[in-house]
């Protein structure tokens, strides 16, 4: 007899959460930079505030550029100590800022906007950065110096941040379970879908210790995005909103779509809304992601989805259809963005590897299917750098169709597939039945990522094989 509770005893004891190891400090100070301007920062071209009673006199005036992702200069030199005023011209696309190690800035400057704050340089100099998540982990990080001196040298910048284990919050709230049903298909061939951009505060994974949260940004307020599921031919007309409420530009980019980079996925500022219109030329699982720079970032912070395509005349039936979307968190501090510096690296070690955007979620909480039927799961690797090696214990996949590429039960001999190895952005549609009533894990086979949240059951009937 079978026996897939003992192959599920074998992972339930490896799947505690484990968090990531350090990464290199991006900033020199233990807070964050307060984000709005502060009541001494003017606009250029208005008159400069005038000193209260006691503060010293401008000593002179620096300018800083900005472009996408940089500063220009990145370092420059003054004679002496002293009150300065500093201008930030924005010469990017996006909204950039200048923030200073004591805490002084400009708060976010439009594009092709400027502005002027006075700011102190010690006698060590003083190191800045624009503060909008993302940005100086990409280089937008620079340093006023004094002659013959070393910038942060009299210790304004403060000691590195804490970069070591992020720990569990006690505090933190119980995860949201994010429904694992693949939706049906749209009625219709034109389809108007609002996409709206939310950031907010999610708890992407818990352990008997408490919680981890991180200020996500999502479609329509989940991560990944919701499900699109259309029939090829059809006209998808995404519209894209993003709230003045949030604080970042964002973007869409499908894959499934066939339009100009600089057209439909150029990103719109808070308050801002655009149209995507695109035709499913093409049938498969395909993923869908931010593109705003740094890319990267908002990907691993939790901007992207699936895209399900049929085929002309539709899928066949089956019993039971799942979506699930393999990804990674790098987890932030307690409250804040995912870590742009360690999903970076050459060789990242993400702290969590997730079904679904939370670790272990389908463990605690296993997928029901009935004994014997036929189950069909929509599979995405988001990444955005791991690959995955899709795999469910104790059962064979008898059709596979990955990027297009179809293993189907009737093949010459009889073949079947263990595993499907997707690397980031690519996706496949598996089927299976489950032999008997039990559990099955669903994991990725790369078994270092299993005990960081890859981890998922499928129960067949009661989930007892002895019964």
């Amino acid at each position: 007899m079978r026996r897939p509770t003992v192959l599920a005893t074998i992972f339930l004891a490896s799947s505690a959460l484990v968090a990531g190891c350090a990464a290199p400090a991006a900033v020199t100070w233990t807070f964050p930079p307060p984000q709005s301007a502060p009541p001494g920062s003017v606009a250029v071209g208005s008159a400069s505030p005038a000193p209260s009673n006691g503060a010293a006199a401008v000593a002179g005036t620096v300018e800083v550029s900005a472009f996408d992702l940089g500063f220009t200069p990145t370092s420059t030199t003054v004679d002496a100590p002293g009150r300065y005023a500093v201008t930030l011209k924005n010469t990017g696309q996006t909204p950039h800022d200048l923030t200073f190690a004591d805490g002084t800035t400009t708060g976010p400057v439009d594009a092709g906007a400027s502005k002027t704050v006075e700011v102190a340089v010690p006698g060590g100099g003083i190191t800045f950065l624009c503060s909008i998540p993302g940005h100086a982990a990409a280089g937008m990080q620079g340093t006023i110096e004094i002659k013959g001196a070393t910038a942060g040298g009299d210790g304004h910048g403060g000691p590195a941040p804490d970069t070591g284990t992020v720990k569990p919050d006690p505090a933190a709230p119980a995860y949201k379970l994010y429904d694992a049903t693949a939706p049906k298909v749209l009625d219709g061939t034109t389809h108007d879908i609002d996409l709206v951009v939310e950031e907010k505060l999610m708890t992407v994974g818990q352990t008997a210790d408490g919680g981890f949260v991180q200020a996500v940004w999502t479609f329509n307020g989940t991560v990944p995005g919701p499900v699109i599921r259309v029939h090829i031919g059809d006209t998808i007309r995404i519209h894209l909103k993003n709230p003045a409420t949030n604080k970042l530009s964002h973007s869409v980019d499908f894959h499934a779509s066939q339009v100009a980079w600089n057209d439909e996925m150029t990103s719109i500022e808070p308050g801002k809304e655009k149209l995507y219109e695109w035709k499913a030329d093409y049938a498969g699982v395909w993923m869908y992601h931010c593109g705003t720079a740094p890319a990267l970032h908002h990907i691993a912070n939790g901007m992207y989805g699936m895209v399900i395509v049929e085929p002309k005349g539709g899928f066949k039936p089956v019993d039971h259809e799942f979506a699930l979307v393999q990804s990674e968190w790098y987890l932030g501090p307690q409250g804040q963005p995912v870590d742009l510096t360690k999903a970076a690296t050459g060789n990242p070690a993400p702290d969590f590897v997730v079904f679904n955007g939370v670790a272990n979620q389908y463990k605690d909480n296993p997928l029901k299917v009935a004994t014997g039927k036929t189950v069909r799961i929509f599979v995405l690797d988001a990444g955005p750098n791991i690959d995955s090696s899709f795999h469910i214990v104790g059962t064979i996949f008898n059709t596979v169709i990955k990027e297009g590429i179809q293993l189907t039960p009737d093949n010459v001999g009889h073949f079947g597939s263990q595993a499907v190895d997707l690397s980031p952005a690519q996706g496949a549609i598996i089927e299976f039945t489950t032999p008997e009533d039990g559990l099955y894990p669903v994991v990725t086979h790369a078994f270092n990522f299993v005990g960081r949240g890859a981890l998922g059951l499928v129960q067949a009937g009661d989930g007892d094989p002895k019964k």
